[in-house]
C-alpha cells in the first residue's frame, strides 16, 4: 500500500512544482517584457535630439527640459499610482500605461514643433509612472517566494536592455526610412504588440490571485504595526540616504542617456554614426554587471563596499572619456564600459534599501526611494543640457563622475547605520 501512495505522492508534488514553474516564468517574462517597453519609452526622445535641432531649431537646453517634464509626471504619477493600483487592481493600470506610451509615440509621429515634442513627452512620462508599483504587486502576488529573487533580477535586466534596445531601434529606422516621424510609428507598433501579448496572456498577470493582499490584510491585526503611523518610515535617516543614492546615481545616467552622444562628437570631432550606440553599450554592459553583482549580493555582507568599488570603476571611465587623452574610439568603449560598474552595484543597491527598510514598510519605503529616480532624471537634464549648450562637453562626464562620488558617499551612510543597529 505504501510503496504504490508514496511514490504516487512524490509525482504529484513533482507535476505540482513543474506546473507552478511555468506558471512563474511565463509572469516573470511578461512582466519582464513590459518593463522594457517601458525603459524603452524612457528613450523615446532623447536618441533623436540631433534630428530635432536640425529640423525645429531647437536647443540642447529646451531638449532638457522634455526629459524633465518626462520625468516630474512620472514621479508624481509613481507616488499616486500605488494607491489606483490598491484600488482597481495592477494589471489595468498595466493595460492604460500601455495605451499611453502608444499616444506618445503616435503624438511624436505627428509633432510639428516643441509643443507636440513636450506632448510626447508628457504622455511617456504619464505611462512609465505607474510600473513599479504594478510590477512590483504582480511579481509579489503571483510568482512563489523561491524564485522571487530571480524575478527581480530579470526585471532590472529588461529594463537595462529596453533602454539599450531605444536608440538602435529609433535611429535605425530614422536612418532606414529618412525621417525620425517613421521611428515613431515603429515604436507605437512596438507598444501595440507588447499590449496584445499582455492581452492574450492576462491570466499570467492577474494581480487578483495570490496571497499577498491577505498577508497584508492579516498584518492590521498586528498590534505593534497597528501603532506604527503609516508615514513614520519618512523619519528614519536611512529612507532620505537611499533616497539621495537614487538621486545622484540617476543624474549620472541622465548625463549619459541624454547628452553623452552629442558630447563626444563635440570633444572628438566623432560622427554621430559613431557615437550614437554609446547608451546602448553603457546599458548593454549594465546588463553584464547586473548578473554578475547578483552573484556577489549573497556573498557579501558590507554590500557598501560592493557599491562603493563598483561606482568608482565607473567614475574613472567617465573621467577618462572625458579627458581628451584617449582616442576618440577609445573614449566611446570607455563611457560604454563605465555600465559595468553601475549593473554591478544595481543588485547590492537594491538589497541595502530593502535591509534599511523597517517591517512593515518595505513598498512604502521602496516608493520613496524610487522618486528620487525621477527627481534625479527630472532635475539633471536641464543643467546638463545648458553645459552642452554653452560648449562644455567634456563637463558631462566630469559631472557624471561626480554625481557617481556622491552616490558612494550616500550609500557608505547607510551601510555605516545598518552596521551600528
Amino acid at each position: 500500500m505504501h510503496s504504490t501512495t508514496l511514490p504516487s505522492n512524490a509525482a504529484t508534488a513533482a507535476d505540482d512544482d513543474r506546473a507552478r514553474a511555468r506558471r512563474d516564468v511565463s509572469t516573470i517574462g511578461l512582466i519582464g517584457l513590459a518593463h522594457g517597453t517601458s525603459h524603452f519609452h524612457h528613450l523615446l526622445l532623447p536618441p533623436l535630439f540631433p534630428l530635432f535641432i536640425r529640423d525645429f531649431g531647437l536647443s540642447y537646453s529646451e531638449l532638457g527640459l522634455l526629459v524633465t517634464v518626462f520625468f516630474v509626471i512620472s514621479g508624481i504619477g509613481q507616488a499616486l499610482s500605488g494607491f489606483l493600483v490598491d484600488k482597481v487592481g495592477a494589471r489595468p493600470v498595466l493595460y492604460a500605461a500601455m495605451g499611453s506610451f502608444i499616444a506618445a509615440s503616435l503624438a511624436g509621429a505627428v509633432a510639428q514643433g516643441y509643443g507636440g515634442l513636450m506632448l510626447a513627452a508628457a504622455l511617456a512620462g504619464l505611462g512609465n509612472a505607474p510600473f513599479h508599483p504594478v510590477d512590483f504587486t504582480i511579481l509579489n502576488k503571483r510568482v512563489s517566494p523561491q524564485r522571487l529573487g530571480h524575478a527581480f533580477s530579470v526585471h532590472g535586466i529588461s529594463g537595462n536592455l529596453g533602454w539599450a534596445a531605444a536608440p538602435v531601434f529609433l535611429i535605425g529606422l530614422s536612418s532606414a526610412f529618412g525621417t525620425w516621424r517613421a521611428a515613431y510609428l515603429g515604436s507605437a507598433l512596438v507598444a501595440v504588440l507588447v499590449l496584445g501579448l499582455l492581452f492574450l496572456n492576462r491570466a499570467a498577470i492577474d494581480d487578483r490571485q495570490g496571497a499577498w493582499s491577505h498577508q497584508r490584510a492579516g498584518a492590521k491585526d498586528d498590534p505593534a504595526l497597528a501603532d506604527e503611523h503609516p508615514m513614520a518610515f519618512l523619519r528614519l535617516p536611512s529612507v532620505w540616504m537611499c533616497f539621495s543614492f537614487f538621486f545622484w546615481t540617476t543624474a549620472a545616467l541622465t548625463a549619459i542617456q541624454s547628452f553623452a552622444s552629442p558630447a563626444l562628437g563635440k570633444i572628438y570631432g566623432l560622427p554621430a554614426s559613431s557615437t550614437a550606440y554609446v547608451v546602448t553599450g553603457y546599458m548593454l554592459c549594465g546588463a553584464v554587471g547586473m548578473v554578475i553583482g547578483g552573484f556577489l549580493v549573497p556573498r557579501v555582507a558590507r554590500l557598501e563596499r560592493t557599491i562603493a568599488a563598483a561606482m568608482a570603476l565607473s567614475a574613472v571611465l567617465l573621467l577618462l572619456a572625458g579627458t581628451g587623452w584617449l582616442s576618440g574610439m577609445a573614449s566611446v568603449a570607455a563611457a560604454a564600459l563605465a555600465g559595468i560598474g553601475t549593473g554591478l552595484a544595481g543588485p547590492s543597491r537594491d538589497m541595502l534599501i530593502k535591509r534599511a527598510a523597517p517591517p512593515g514598510a518595505t513598498g512604502r519605503v521602496y516608493g520613496t526611494v524610487y522618486s528620487g529616480l525621477d527627481a534625479g532624471f527630472a532635475l539633471a537634464a536641464p543643467v546638463f543640457g545648458v553645459l552642452l549648450d554653452r560648449g562644455m562637453a567634456p563637463v558631462i562626464f566630469y559631472g557624471a563622475a561626480a554625481a557617481m562620488t556622491l552616490g558612494i558617499v550616500s550609500a557608505a551612510v547607510v551601510g555605516r547605520g545598518l552596521k551600528r543597529a
